[in-house]
């Protein structure tokens, strides 16, 4: 796809010099990702794409004519770099509407960025989807949606507020700011050439658009398998030879640095031998607010790159024209004519901290400060909507009922790898059986889990018992629980689950932890238990408040303690999780019973 240029009569015309440009950017050094070069340039813009470039870095044009424009700005001799693009993220794990996401990020340089909006889709379906674009047309920056693909991310293995078939994909493609297919995170059933993934592959490929995937661990024939179904990306290499084999297989890889995923140091000293680098991006996937406050966005991304190791242009290259590449989008990522008029200046590229940013040819932002006038904020119908649909739960509700009455019992756990990782492990331990209830309270190690169906419909409720999570005592709460965000409990006796239960129902969704039969912090997400309508700098000092509250619960190990529940029912990530119905063996798509005969 091309992004549109209303007036390329007008916009030929300034090329030529017949007409002045709106904007001139003066005396810079042009970072060149299709070359790798840098030289001294003057950049022209009109109606929000770069009309010419005033450049003469070999020195043989004498005959060089200065760009005339209404407007000048002076890059005092800054770098002047392409506007980053981040190529997958989950806006709504930022806990913002798109509208402030985007006032947030632009002036950490981020311009573009490849949403999959497929966790608000799970509460609210389709109408969900069309509130994120809509929202996103009010940030200043373009927010691209992707139609989402697992909605749920399981069929059968769990609940959610919609099921997406290739009928409702079919539909989300129509809209104007969808450019493909979201993450792919049926990994399995591509392989196995699953009816449902396939017919929505189809859809998407009959109209040739960008499909991107999901394949933590894929590796082999069953990697060749999936690539032949469709998918072309993946964000979830994670170690050793992953991002190798997939890059050599021709998969842009998405380097990841999430709030919890910290992937981007280990993908680039396992490919920064290779001579060619042009599929490989970055992508945040999931980030907090306080962490773009105080850290960056993908500028930050960039930077842990260069740092590790890589040039510099390649690791901005590949926060551009790569991700732009990727999603095929064919004017977007560099600074060239006729190319959108994204770009930041800035004094370093090794500490990329962007002076000024300018959007669609404006200036949009200026030393971390927006220069364009917030617009007002629209009254979106799902803003004002309950989408906790839980009611006359109880105490009873969240003690765990064995087969037996007293003695042990050899019982199904999931146990997590460490305490920065969302990768879990099934175990077996022996528990102890008290009048006829599971009782963990000699083994502070031990939590019980309770993921409650909060959509319209249902009434499912799934238990189990986690090792290694992180809290010594108290109770987490969730909606934020990908993907279905059903409510999740992470808990040390039902007295306390209850309690953070009934506190979620009442604020409408969001988080909160407690211990010893009083809440310590909550954190209200009402638009579909997932998001806040504050801007970042409000909601950061909440969310720091419901960590300092985990911290006191014993998670301060873990580089994100907000996270750490969020990703306990992903049943997409290996190798065990949780849901309404159970606990789930990610490979085979199984439900585990939880205790052993």
């Amino acid at each position: 796809m091309k992004i549109k240029c209303e007036n390329k009569k007008g916009l030929i015309e300034a090329a030529l010099g017949e007409k002045k440009s709106d904007l001139v950017i003066e005396n810079v050094n042009l970072v060149n990702v299709f070359t790798g070069e840098i030289y001294k340039a003057n950049v022209g813009i009109y109606k929000g794409f770069i009309s010419h470039i005033d450049c003469n870095p070999d020195g043989l044009n004498t005959n060089v004519k200065k760009i005339e424009a209404e407007n000048h700005y002076d890059g005092h001799g800054q770098y002047l770099v392409p506007g980053f693009i981040d190529a997958h993220i989950h806006i709504e794990s930022t806990m913002m509407t798109p509208k402030h996401f985007g006032e947030a990020v632009l002036p950490f340089g981020t311009t573009t960025v490849i949403t999959d909006p497929h966790e608000i889709g799970n509460v609210c379906g389709i109408e969900g989807v069309k509130y994120m674009q809509e929202c996103g047309k009010e940030a200043p920056l373009r927010e691209y949606l992707l139609a989402p693909s697992c909605v749920p991310s399981l069929v059968g293995k769990e609940n959610s507020g919609a099921v997406f078939t290739y009928k409702e994909i079919e539909e989300l493609l129509k809209m104007d700011m969808v450019i493909g297919l979201a993450e792919v995170m049926d990994f399995v059933g591509v392989i196995n050439n699953d009816d449902r993934i396939s017919d929505i592959l189809q859809v998407v490929e009959d109209k040739g658009m960008f499909i991107q995937g999901h394949a933590p661990f894929v590796t082999g024939r069953e990697l060749s398998a999936y690539l032949c179904g469709g998918p072309t990306t993946d964000h979830e290499s994670r170690v050793n030879s992953e991002a190798r084999e997939k890059m050599r297989s021709g998969m842009y890889v998405d380097a990841r640095e999430s709030s919890i995923s910290k992937d981007v140091a280990e993908v680039v000293k396992n490919i920064n031998d290779f001579r060619y680098l042009t599929n490989l991006t970055f992508c945040t996937d999931d980030k907090e607010p306080a962490e773009i406050l105080e850290t960056g966005h993908m500028n930050a991304t960039v930077m842990k790159a260069i740092k590790c190791g890589m040039n510099p242009i390649d690791a901005i290259r590949s926060a551009t024209l790569n991700v732009a590449r990727e999603a095929g989008i064919t004017n977007l990522g560099a600074i060239a004519p006729g190319y959108a008029a994204d770009m930041f200046l800035t004094e370093s590229l090794q500490k990329i901290v962007p002076s000024a940013v300018f959007f669609g040819g404006k200036l949009a932002a200026e030393n971390g400060k927006l220069k364009v006038a917030p617009k007002e904020n629209k009254n979106f119908k799902i803003e004002n909507t309950n989408t906790m649909y839980v009611n006359n739960l109880s105490v009873e509700d969240f003690k765990i009922k064995a087969p037996i009455k007293d003695g042990k019992i050899k019982t199904n756990i999931i146990k997590y790898s460490s305490l920065i990782s969302a990768q879990t492990d099934l175990d077996v331990m022996e528990l102890p059986v008290k009048d006829g209830y599971i009782n963990i309270s000699d083994n502070p190690d031990l939590k019980f889990i309770a993921v409650i169906n909060r959509h319209k419909g249902f009434n499912t409720k799934g238990f189990g018992i986690v090792s290694g999570f992180g809290t010594k005592t108290g109770t987490v709460a969730s909606t934020v629980a990908h993907d279905c965000h059903n409510l999740m409990i992470v808990y040390d006796t039902p007295e306390n689950a209850y309690l953070a239960a009934e506190d979620l129902i009442k604020i409408g969704g969001g988080m909160c932890c407690g211990k010893d039969n009083k809440i310590l912090a909550h954190l209200a997400l009402p638009i579909a238990g997932l998001m806040s309508p504050k801007p970042c700098s409000e909601l950061a000092v909440e969310v720091q408040n419901v960590k300092n509250a985990l911290i006191d619960l014993g998670i301060n190990a873990s580089d994100d303690p907000l996270l750490r529940i969020a990703t306990l029912a992903l049943p997409v990530v290996p190798d065990v999780k949780m849901s309404d119905l159970g606990m789930i063996n990610v490979f085979t798509r199984e439900i585990i019973p939880m205790f052993l005969k």
